[in-house]
């Protein structure tokens, strides 16, 4: 069997083999979600930003050069905001995504240490008795 024409697979993104230009786009909600996960492994490096505010959910820009496009949100007990798209797992505490349809309005919580992908605005609450911590990237 011939393997020499099998493409390598370990790559990952790497410079073109054949010396083709590759252009660089944005990443992929695979990517985001792979970074998101990585990162919610990792509380050592994002723990020391938790900050606390009972009156808002607080968002936290992570370091743009080695975590581009990645943040960190606190939300109060029984505060919500909008999260627009991107990928998001919740860390700590309880969130719920909001949803308005013509029957009323319902509520479906989100479990800890799941990835979730947002297609496009979302509201999420948190109906807990205490701060809820997520992690974005977009």
């Amino acid at each position: 069997m011939d393997l020499s024409v099998v493409p390598d697979l370990t790559m990952r993104g790497q410079d073109d083999p054949h010396d083709r230009a590759i252009a660089a786009g944005p990443p992929t909600v695979g990517q985001l979600a792979a970074r998101v996960r990585d990162l919610a492994g990792r509380p050592d490096e994002w723990w020391r930003l938790v900050r606390f505010d009972a009156d808002r959910p607080l968002d936290v820009p992570l370091d743009e050069a080695t975590l581009p496009g990645c943040s960190l949100t606190m939300w109060p007990p029984g505060h919500g905001g909008t999260v627009h798209g991107g990928v998001s797992t919740l860390v700590a505490g309880e969130l719920a995504v909001v949803t308005i349809t013509e029957r009323g309005v319902t509520e479906r919580p989100l479990r800890a240490n799941r990835i979730r992908v947002h297609g496009g605005p979302q509201a999420l609450t948190n109906p807990g008795p205490a701060f809820a911590v997520s992690l974005h990237a977009r």
